[in-house]
């Protein structure tokens, strides 16, 4: 079956592009087919493997997210071929600053994305489908929750990073009503072995009732931002760098937990 996950955080600079883009690239190098669904209006995912003018050119041709969701379209309409095999990608638009208001007309506003997967979601195509969510605690980010299975949240190892944690928290307890979804864990973000924040970080973690932590984290790594300068993955732009081995660890930690 095909399994829904999205990466969520309210608080911005998590890594929740980085980590969707560099998670569905190993998944792909390890055999799962996999549908990446940029749903950020910042286009920070859909960079990840297309320059500038490649993504704007989705933005002006009209095949992005947003006019799936605007047209109650199936997003297969929508889906462009990354450079890499397994992995494809539906892009996001800078129009998507509009999709609150846009759905504010539609009947059954929470539910426009999940509708506009199903199709997808139920031919089976794809192992996996992730979707990136952007920083906000809205009725979009309400669509994107309901149309998934799991969310991973991407928490920074920083004085500031468990900032507004609890708030999501909330939010999902508020929205319980309206989907099932299930944490499938934390991940811990921008790690710096010289500084004591991931320690911390870990610790107050690990206090929270019923809230996986996974068992790897991933450091600062010079090597993802020069792979991002180039729109490509870590593990693709230097497959030996410490970030590359830890979102191998990270792929194989999800596919042995996701379906339990």
């Amino acid at each position: 079956m095909t399994k829904t996950i999205c990466f969520t955080n309210n608080k911005g600079g998590s890594g929740k592009s980085t980590v969707c883009a560099n998670l569905g690239y190993e998944l792909s190098k390890a055999g799962k087919k996999v549908l990446l669904i940029d749903g950020d209006m910042q286009l920070n995912l859909t960079l990840s493997f297309f320059d500038r003018e490649e993504a704007f050119a989705f933005v002006q041709s009209g095949n992005s997210l947003y006019s799936a969701v605007r047209e109650k379209k199936s997003v297969k309409e929508y889906i462009v071929n990354t450079p890499y095999a397994n992995l494809d990608i539906v892009p996001s638009s800078t129009l998507l600053s509009q999709i609150e208001y846009e759905l504010f007309t539609m009947m059954q506003r929470e539910y426009a994305l999940k509708k506009c997967l199903e199709s997808v979601k139920t031919s089976g195509e794809y192992d996996y489908i992730l979707i990136d969510a952007p920083p906000t605690l809205g009725t979009w980010v309400i669509n994107i929750l309901c149309a998934s299975d799991k969310i991973i949240i991407p928490v920074e190892a920083s004085p500031w990073g468990l900032f507004g944690l609890a708030n999501m928290f909330d939010f999902l307890e508020q929205i319980s009503e309206v989907t099932k979804v299930e944490v499938l864990g934390v991940l811990i973000t921008k790690v710096d072995e010289r500084k004591n924040y991931y320690r911390q970080t870990r610790e107050s973690l690990l206090g929270l009732d019923d809230i996986k932590v996974f068992d790897t984290c991933i450091h600062v790594d010079s090597a993802v931002e020069w792979a991002q300068d180039n729109s490509m993955p870590v593990g693709a732009y230097k497959k030996n760098s410490r970030c590359a081995k830890e979102f191998v660890k990270f792929a194989e930690e999800v596919i042995e937990n996701v379906n339990r």
